[in-house]
């Protein structure tokens, strides 16, 4: 693994802890969440593909 997909998962993980961050405080309902939480992953997905 390169240097580069190491920050890019490091960016996955912050944007994840950001949305837990959000929804745990209240600023984001559980729909929004899991909404945010899929596109980030669907952006993973085609970072890896």
């Amino acid at each position: 693994m390169s240097e580069s997909d190491d920050v890019d998962l490091t960016q996955f993980f912050r944007d994840v802890d950001k949305v837990y961050s959000e929804y745990e405080n209240g600023y984001m309902d559980a729909d929004a969440a899991l909404s945010v939480l899929s596109d980030h992953l669907e952006s993973l997905r085609a970072q890896v593909e």
